[in-house]
């Protein structure tokens, strides 16, 4: 006779009911150990103090660059910025009708969008807790609007369970956590957990569990009114008023079976994440709106279609050599006290660079995610008129893994665009291959088999391959393990220090950018008021 599975302790009880529960109330225990924390931002560093006639030379007009410029000019230091694009703003990238892609392999998108739409093809969310933007974009008078990350009238998909049919996120979730609970109120009621819990705990655990997974008396997780409230109802019979069709009707719970079979809880677990915890934010009217603020109080500091080639050291000075990026222009060098370099360094570990062997190394060998993202246009937003799906995101097994509904205009009558795709690992990799027609038209197959409407709708799109772009050839950046390398990488070398969301804890995220351009400018600065 096989032995039997050993009882849990109480504290994986615990964390076996705040896994089923949800996130939400795990998030105390979690900031408690030191796992879960806000931004450790307080508001700009003091750089009172600087030396007169010292300066500096930004290498890229991203969100790091232009708020490392904007604090050491306020701080009194002679800044410039050599920026690769004829655009501010780096990866926060909003793209609108009239914009141009350019990819490597000569490929080139024309944006095509109505009046008023758009895709962040970059960042497109911001946490409540990354509180540097937040205070940068109070600061620089960006309003912001909600984001809706969690919809549970959004849909779960996979190509191979349920007749290939999208489920309701809330449907799946209400049975998965109540099934869940059921098996587990069913193990404490008949005594498996008595060697692991007080007689008042385990009469507690039965209360809560029958409270939070919505069992009846026997413990069972089962057709009724009372889990349609949480799930919802069958279609068309939702409560009503008056005296025809008003009476509500239990709804059907899916099969924990088909449930687990369906791999649906992994992406259940996507939006409980503390990064994704609700209130999400964007800033109206597109995130470049970010960028432009900066540029705004930066602007005339930025050099444009400047692409640096070379940087050299010396013990009292940086000397950056740059072409025009276009082939039009003319080239030439700056000299510094200091450098902020915010390359990636995808790029960076290509160029002519006098650091140390230690940092090269670290620059060549960082891995940056590959990603797909694909912006379709719709002639009108059939998703809220058909579907009453209002923000939020649907995930799937297909190779376009999400899409995402615009939080902007709801309820407008006019077209709008959704996110069709945001695609990692090896499907991203077919996508680079593929020419964007060709990615285009897959985007539009897949997502047909969740919304049918996307033929006849459709209106225009554009699909980006960010290892093909040629100023990042990635995403964002993907540390192994930080450790020593990313001490090396975030140290200042000689006057040369480098920042941007790859010097952060923070990748992939503006504010890793923002946090690390403020390290970087505290650490040129003490090294400044230090060697007077």
């Amino acid at each position: 006779m096989a032995d039997e599975p050993p009882l849990p302790t109480r504290r994986a009880l615990l964390k076996m009911i705040g896994l089923t529960a949800g996130s939400g109330t795990m998030l105390n225990a979690m900031a408690s150990l030191g796992h879960a924390r806000q931004s450790p931002y307080t508001g700009p560093p003091d750089l009172s103090g600087a030396p007169d006639g010292q300066s500096v030379v930004v290498l890229g007009g991203g969100l790091a660059g232009m708020c490392a410029a904007l604090e050491l000019r306020r701080a009194g230091y002679d800044v410039t910025i050599l920026e690769y694009q004829n655009r501010a703003g780096g990866r926060c990238w909003t793209l609108k009708g009239g914009d141009q892609i350019e990819e490597l392999g000569g490929y080139r998108q024309d944006v095509e969008f109505s009046d008023g739409q758009y895709i962040n093809i970059g960042p497109w969310r911001i946490p409540h807790h990354h509180l540097a933007v937040l205070d940068y974009c109070h600061r620089l008078d960006v309003p912001l609007e909600v984001f809706v990350q969690e919809n549970h009238n959004a849909y779960l998909h996979s190509a191979n369970h349920f007749d290939g049919k999208p489920i309701r996120y809330g449907h799946a979730w209400a049975d998965y956590v109540g099934q869940i609970t059921e098996l587990l109120g069913k193990a404490t009621n008949k005594g498996a957990l008595d060697s692991n819990l007080t007689q008042e705990d385990t009469e507690i655990l039965l209360e809560s569990l029958k409270s939070f997974g919505i069992l009846d008396k026997d413990y069972r997780y089962t057709a009724s009114l009372d889990i349609a409230e949480y799930r919802g109802y069958p279609d068309g019979s939702a409560p009503g008023g008056g005296l025809y069709d008003a009476a509500p009707e239990p709804s059907e719970p899916i099969a924990l079976k088909d449930l687990l079979q369906s791999r649906f809880w992994q992406y259940m677990r996507n939006h409980t994440t503390y990064r994704h915890h609700a209130p999400m934010f964007q800033p109206v009217g597109g995130m470049e709106q970010i960028a432009k603020a900066f540029e705004r109080e930066v602007g005339d500091l930025i050099q444009y279609n400047a692409q640096v080639t070379r940087v050299m050291q010396s013990e009292d000075s940086v000397t950056v050599e740059y072409n025009a990026a276009d082939g039009q222009g003319e080239g030439g060098q700056i000299t510094a006290d200091y450098c902020v370099c915010t390359i990636p360094f995808t790029i960076l570990s290509q160029l002519d660079v006098d650091v140390s062997p230690e940092l090269r190394q670290v620059m060549r060998a960082l891995h940056y995610y590959e990603a797909v993202k694909a912006g379709l246009e719709f002639k009108r937003r059939f998703w809220e008129r058909d579907e009453q799906i209002y923000g939020g995101i649907t995930l799937t097994d297909l190779p376009i893994a999400e899409i995402a509904y615009p939080s902007n205009e709801m309820h407008s009558s006019g077209p709008g665009v959704l996110l069709g795709a945001y695609v990692y690992g090896p499907h991203a990799y077919a996508y680079n291959s593929m020419s964007p027609e060709e990615r285009l038209e897959s985007v539009l197959e897949y997502g047909a088999q969740i919304h049918p409407q996307y033929r006849d709708e459709f209106t225009t799109g554009v699909v980006l391959s960010w290892h093909r772009v040629p100023w990042m050839l990635g995403c964002y950046s993907n540390w192994d393990e930080r450790g020593r390398d990313y001490e090396v990488a975030a140290t200042m070398d000689n006057r040369f220090v480098c920042a941007g969301e790859h010097i952060s804890y923070l990748p992939g995220w503006q504010e890793g950018s923002l946090l690390s351009a403020l390290d970087a400018v505290r650490q040129i600065h003490e090294r400044a008021t230090t060697s007077q």
